[in-house]
């Protein structure tokens, strides 16, 4: 579904990520961790097309999407969804039009259809009868899921998560990796989540990729992640569990 191949990216004199190989198979779910600066953001901007990498090919769902045109380019995003760390909701929409507005703006759909896959995707989110209400009130945890509901909409094969435990309690933290269970068992999706924390990382993804200076120093299942023999993944894993204690 994915494929990154001798992906190099540099802003100026500083290299982002280097020489970097990757391959996220159809339904996958990928954690990806590693100390802030050290490209993660960058890997989802590369992955939807909001950067072009200064050298090497970006592969999605069968199309090298580095090279695209933009208007090749928005077709290709309408298969991706992203779920932004902050929600990125608009404040003076309520939340159904929220969900709608990618709808709204890229389909012909007719306006009770758009109600109903509105209504379908927040019930799916365990929002349902929400449409109405206002973002401002809203907790993080819900904002966090109407901004799931949003990328759901187009029903996409690719779901983008940017830290979506982030300023979240751990309870509502752990709903937020249920959901992103449910959402990968019910859609199929393929999912690369980005997150600096390793329990997350440990209950959602089938492989997990530490991202140290640009490069991945190790891909692995997340048993073989806790006993890592490499240096760097062994001190990352100690530093995370150490920071939840």
């Amino acid at each position: 579904m994915i494929k990154l191949i001798d992906l190099n990216m540099e802003y100026g004199e500083r290299i982002i990520m280097r020489d970097v190989n990757l391959t996220i198979k159809k339904g996958e779910t990928l954690a990806v961790v590693g100390p802030s600066g050290t490209g993660k953001s960058t890997l989802l901007k590369l992955l939807i097309g909001l950067a072009r990498p200064t050298s090497g090919q970006v592969w999605v769902d069968g199309k090298e999407i580095s090279r695209l045109k933009e208007k090749e380019l928005d077709e290709a995003r309408l298969g991706m969804g992203m779920v932004f760390q902050y929600s990125a909701l608009f404040d003076s929409m309520s939340v159904g039009e929220n969900v709608a507005f990618g709808l709204r703006q890229h389909t012909d759909m007719k306006e009770d259809e758009i109600r109903r896959v509105v209504e379908e995707r927040l019930a799916g989110v365990g929002l349902a009868g929400l449409a109405d209400a206002m973002p401002n009130e809203l907790s993080g945890g819900m904002k966090k899921r109407v901004g799931l509901a949003r990328a759901l909409a187009f029903k996409p094969n690719i779901i983008l998560y940017d830290e979506p435990s982030s300023g979240l309690d751990p309870i509502m933290s752990r709903k937020i990796d249920e959901l992103i269970l449910e959402t990968q068992k019910n859609f199929g999706v393929t999912s690369v989540v980005v997150t600096h924390d390793m329990e997350s990382a440990y209950r959602i993804a089938d492989r997990i990729a530490v991202l140290y200076e640009g490069r991945f120093v190790q891909i692995g299942t997340p048993d073989e992640i806790r006993r890592s023999d490499h240096p760097y993944v062994q001190e990352f894993v100690r530093a995370a569990s150490y920071r939840k204690e």
